[in-house]
């Protein structure tokens, strides 16, 4: 196992994730194509991706149940689902209002809501930590700053917290999920907004209701979960390069070499595996090829930014020097054509803040394996600067090498149980059908919502 490499024999964890991603394939049968793909390379994803009729959300597509069913309550107004129209239109314009501030005051909060978070770990000692878990309460009282305007209470960022730690951890099938956990974060967000405490102007095209799934799903869900991934892919990716991390904490203040090891993360693990849209008119894939109108596409965001590199595998931050975001296949937030992430001026600025104060007090060290969809919540030992751990630390990452490898095969079994069991769950409930079938034909609800596979 050294250098933390898996020996050949725990083949059980690819094999059980490749046979759950052909469950996932079968659900929209034969009307789904990926991009890249062999016959279609990167050009063809990025002219399809920007293709005006790739604007589907929800309506047709087997996958669109299970996401909505992940992704419940109210994926039916969440701003990521909402079908092109006014609608659209009027809550992406809130979202913008809501997330609009100077740098210097959204980096400070960031800074704020992590230094909270790090006070609870001990300074005279090494702490043994799931990233993820570790940073999700500050995201969560991050976000909720947004929203209130005022300090997160502790009860408030344990719900959001739940709330978060129970979506993505349904999405990524290591739990199943727990409605009745979601329902009470959308009691209290109910609450604030009947009692007049949520100081923005919400989107008068949506009910008080609505109002209330918004708030949940666009800040509470989508905002915490991927915040709290991006910082997680960052922190271990530095954990696992001591040579990068000792580079930024030894010059915290060049924010050039940081901003490349963010790219650099994002490119190598994306935030999205397989987003997908639902054509609305014909798209010309080649010359002989058209994808007929209904079809289902499902872009590939490792596949397509693992195109045009050298050593595309390789986690390699210096890469960024000579390269421009613009001129390479890299869309960590989308792409202007397409509903890029509300967050793409928000998200680099903060993760910046949040790093700089963890590295600033920590040193990172791990041995465990790096995926793009880190189910293991990414743990980490974390190391207080100006503690020499001496001989402590081998043994802790010889313990970190081999629980990961136990877990892998584990996590991977129960992940296609859940999965599959989840799979022919949301096929019975059809929640995004059954929302589709209350319109007329031909009178799909483009003002109302939609989905996408996030």
């Amino acid at each position: 196992m050294s250098g933390g490499r898996r020996p050949d024999t725990w083949w059980l964890p690819r094999g059980v994730v490749a046979l759950r991603v052909r469950i996932f394939e079968k659900v929209n049968r034969d009307r789904a194509v990926t991009l890249p793909s062999a016959a279609y390379g990167p050009e063809v994803f990025e002219r399809v991706y920007a293709h005006p009729a790739a604007n589907g959300r929800s309506a047709g597509a087997g996958l669109s149940d299970l996401f909505w069913y992940w992704l419940s309550p109210g994926p039916e107004v969440h701003q990521e689902h909402l079908e092109p129209g006014e609608r659209y239109e009027d809550v992406a314009e809130t979202t913008r209002r809501i997330l609009a501030g100077g740098s210097a005051d959204l980096a400070a909060a960031a800074t704020r809501a992590f230094a909270g978070a790090l006070d609870a770990l001990p300074a005279d000692r090494i702490s043994l930590v799931r990233l993820r878990d570790l940073v999700m309460p500050a995201w969560a009282e991050f976000c909720y700053r947004l929203v209130f305007r005022e300090p997160c209470p502790p009860h408030a960022q344990k719900l959001i917290t739940a709330h978060a730690d129970d979506v993505i951890s349904a999405l990524k099938c290591t739990g199943l999920r727990h409605p009745r956990r979601r329902a009470r974060l959308t009691a209290y967000v109910r609450e604030r907004l009947a009692a007049g405490e949520v100081p923005h102007r919400l989107p008068a095209s949506l009910s008080p209701r609505e109002q209330v799934f918004y708030l949940q799903g666009t800040f509470f869900n989508t905002a915490v979960v991927q915040l709290s991934e991006a910082t997680a892919h960052v922190l271990l990716a530095l954990a696992r390069h001591p040579r990068v991390q000792r580079r930024l904490a030894d010059d915290p203040g060049d924010d050039r070499y940081l901003t490349h090891v963010l790219d650099e993360t994002m490119r190598l693990y994306p935030l999205f595996g397989i987003a997908h849209r639902i054509t609305t008119d014909e798209i010309p894939l080649d010359a002989h090829t058209t994808l007929p109108r209904g079809s289902v596409v499902c872009f590939s965001y490792p596949e397509y930014h693992a195109t045009g590199y050298e050593r595309p595998d390789a986690f390699d931050p210096d890469r960024w020097t000579s390269l421009s975001a613009r001129d390479t296949h890299h869309i960590p937030f989308g792409v202007a054509a397409n509903r890029p992430c509300p967050a793409w001026r928000l998200s680099p600025l903060v993760l910046r803040a949040a790093v700089r104060e963890v590295l600033g007090r920590f040193r990172l060290d791990s041995s465990v394996s790096h995926t793009r969809s880190i189910p293991h919540r990414a743990p980490c030992l974390m190391i207080p600067r100006g503690l020499e751990p001496g001989g402590r630390l081998a043994p802790l990452r010889g313990f970190l090498r081999l629980r990961d490898g136990v877990e892998d095969v584990t996590r991977g079994v129960r992940q296609l149980v859940l999965g599959t069991v989840m799979v022919l769950h949301a096929r019975r409930q059809r929640p995004a059908a059954r929302y589709f079938e209350q319109f007329p034909p031909g009178r799909c609800p483009v003002a109302h919502s939609g989905g996408d596979s996030a």
